[in-house]
Parts: structure tokens; sequence; C-alpha cells
């Protein structure tokens, strides 16, 4: 491009520029343009903020801890498959509830700094009806365990909390829940799995294969044992046994498969155990290396119907120490008759079950894949798959 073409094109531009600015006779100067009409602003109320209320726990209910992809506890209804609330358990925390229904509780730890710094332990309380913290009781050390269902249990009255030590020995904290007050550690050597017994203390199971009775009573603790029932070096009985309190007995389940059950007291009464896979009809399970059987598995391996006395068994086919695999059928087991006396295939290869305490019970259960399973046992159809609900402890509501 020539000298002159490129004069001329700057020339015209800076022309244009000026009339458009108003700047050369017969431009529109800015003051003739329309000038822009405001729109009227609409009166806006303040939103006003609220919390939602709950009701108390239903037996329809259950709550799903979310492992370690989620800092709480989902609760779900089975009536209507939806999302009911939150409460928060932060990792390697146990969730417990109020036998009233009034609160929630949660055993919990963290450090000052993330993962470091001065650690703190704590019970949290939750009120059951908004959700919000009531309280954080201080005490000393807890056993750093998830997926556990009885590292942190409540007593009956609700009064009393206890709390799962290991610090390296075996102990116990006791939590005033009415005062909200740390109370006192109790050493429990050799011992884990506690369930509380009515007008006594606790329970647990110990290592030499014995149940121990702690007594609590009068403000003294004492310690007796029964004779051992189990090997716990030969065949284990799961941590996660299930507890019915409305006849004060423990149903527990060895890594064989040999049902056992307890009554509890002062002297507790332990019964003859017997097959699972004999009261299905097939043969006994074995320690033996390279024996293919049905096996229970899993983490939270089975839940008990109080009202009926039907114990839903996570069961797959495997060998003996293959006891955390996921299942492939659940077994309905007859405590009365001691007798099998229903098998159902599932999906998802759970490890986690529980059943709710409702007079038409619905069967949950998870794998490791986060997705619930709710099954109506009165039809055995399933009734809501929940997606990314969690793959943690899973605990229901008890009748008030």
């Amino acid at each position: 491009m020539t000298f002159a073409a490129i004069k001329g094109r700057f020339l015209a531009t800076a022309t244009l520029a000026v009339a458009l600015a108003g700047g050369l006779p017969g431009a529109l100067a800015p003051s003739a343009m329309a000038a822009p009409v405001a729109a009227p602003i609409a009166s806006v109320e303040p939103e006003q903020s609220d919390v939602a209320q709950l009701t108390p726990p239903k037996t329809s209910w259950f709550f799903i801890n979310g492992g370690f992809t989620s800092n709480s506890s989902v609760i779900y209804d089975t009536v209507s498959g939806k999302l009911i609330g939150h409460v928060e358990t932060p990792q390697l925390t146990d969730l417990a509830l109020d036998p009233a229904g009034k609160f929630y509780y949660v055993s919990s730890t963290l450090w000052t700094k993330g993962l470091r710094g001065t650690r703190q332990d704590y019970v949290s309380v939750f009120d059951s009806v908004d959700l919000k913290l009531q309280a954080d009781i201080a005490m000393p050390g807890r056993l750093l365990v998830g997926g556990r269902m009885n590292n942190f249990v409540v007593s009956p009255d609700g009064k009393l909390g206890y709390v799962y030590n290991m610090s390296p020995a075996s102990s116990v904290n006791v939590i005033d829940l009415t005062a909200r007050k740390f109370v006192k550690t109790v050493e429990l050597p050799g011992c884990a799995s506690l369930v509380p017994v009515p007008g006594v203390g606790l329970s647990a199971l110990c290592s030499d294969g014995s149940l121990a009775t702690l007594s609590l009573a009068g403000g003294k603790s004492q310690i007796t044992r029964s004779d051992p029932f189990f090997s716990a070096t030969d065949d284990p009985i799961f941590d996660n046994f299930e507890v019915d309190r409305g006849h004060n007995q423990i149903v527990m389940l060895s890594y064989t498969g040999k049902v056992y059950t307890a009554t509890l007291g002062a002297k507790p009464v332990i019964a003859a155990p017997f097959s699972l896979q004999e009261a299905a009809g097939v043969p006994a399970g074995s320690a033996a290396p390279n024996q293919v059987n049905w096996y229970p598995g899993g983490v939270q391996q089975m839940a008990l119907h109080r009202a009926t006395g039907q114990v839903y068994i996570l069961m797959h086919m495997g060998e003996f120490w293959s006891h955390k695999a996921g299942a492939s059928e659940v077994w309905q087991l007859d405590l009365a008759s001691h007798k099998v006396v229903k098998r159902m295939a599932v999906p998802g290869e759970p490890r986690m079950i529980a059943v709710t305490q409702e007079a038409a019970p619905h069967l949950v259960f998870a794998g490791e894949d986060e997705t619930v399973y709710v099954y109506d046992l009165a039809t055995g159809k399933q009734a809501w798959k929940l997606d990314h609900a969690g793959n943690g402890v899973i605990t229901v509501a008890q009748p008030q």
C-alpha cells in the first residue's frame, strides 16, 4: 500500500471518530439522543432463614456412615426412600443413638493441625430434631478404629456412654451423658466389643475366648469372666455382633459359621453353638484349608430383627479366612428353631447389612461402591436403590 493510500485511510478514520463524538457540523449532539429510562425497582422481601425440623428417629430410618469419602452419616427413610438429613461423623468416628430418641452421640477425635498437633478426643452431642451441636464432652484418648458397631455404646437408660480405648492397654471411658462430663477410665484387659448390661455395667468379648462382665455398681469396678467358649485363634467371633436389649441377649457368629447366643447378667449364660450351614442343610463350615463352602463375611455381617428373632446374614462361597468377602446371598436364620428359613440372592456384593425394627421390616445392605439396596422383606423385592449413599456401618433406630 502506498504512503498516499495509508494517509487517506487514516484521515477517513479520524473524521469518522470525530463525527461520532459530535464534533462535526451535522452530527447529533449527545444531549439530543434519547436518554435511557430506568426500570422500576421491585420491592423485595428479605428471606428469613430457618432450620428444618425433624421428628425423633423412626424405626423405618437407617443411618449409614460415609466411610472415608464423607464426614457424615446420612439418614434415610426406608418407606419413602428419601434422604432425611446428615449427622456429622468425621473419619474413624462411632455413632450411637439415645434410647429415648432425643440425641445423637458421636465419639470422635481431631488434631489442632489437621493430622498433627494437639489431639482432642470427645463425644459430640447433637439434637435429633434440628441436628444442632449441643455439647462436646472431652475425654482421654479412644481407640481409632472405624467400621465397628460396639466401640461406643449407650446404656439402656441413656444416662451413660461407654467408649472403648486402647493406649495400649484395653480400657473403657465412662461418660455421664446427663451431666455431659467424663467420669472415669476403667481397665478391661484383653477384651473389646462392648455391650451394656442393665443394672450391672458392661460385657465384652475377650481374647482368651471368654465373656467378661464389668460391674460398675456402687461406683466400684469389678471384672468377672465366663469360662472360655470359643477360640480366638482357631475360629474367632466377628466383633460386630448383634444385641437384643429386649431379651438382654447377644447373638454372635464365628468365622466358620458357628452361631452363639448369650443371656447377659452378673453371670452370663452362654448357650451351646450350632452350625449355620447345617441349619441350611449344607455341610458345616470348617477351618481346614482348601475347603470351599458357604461362609459368613463382610464387615457388618449380620442383622437381627429383635421382635421376631430373625437373623439376616451375609454369605459367600469361599474358604476359611475369606471372612471379609462381599456376599452373593443373604440367609434368614430363625433363632428359635435353629433353621435357615430363606436364602436370597443379592446384588452388589454387600459387606454391610442391617434390618429396620418395624413390624414390617426392611433389609438394608451396601457394598464398597456406596450403593445401598433396600428390600421389602414382606415381598422379598427391592424397594429402593440409593446411589452414592455410603459404605460404612449401618445403624437403625430402635422402638421407643
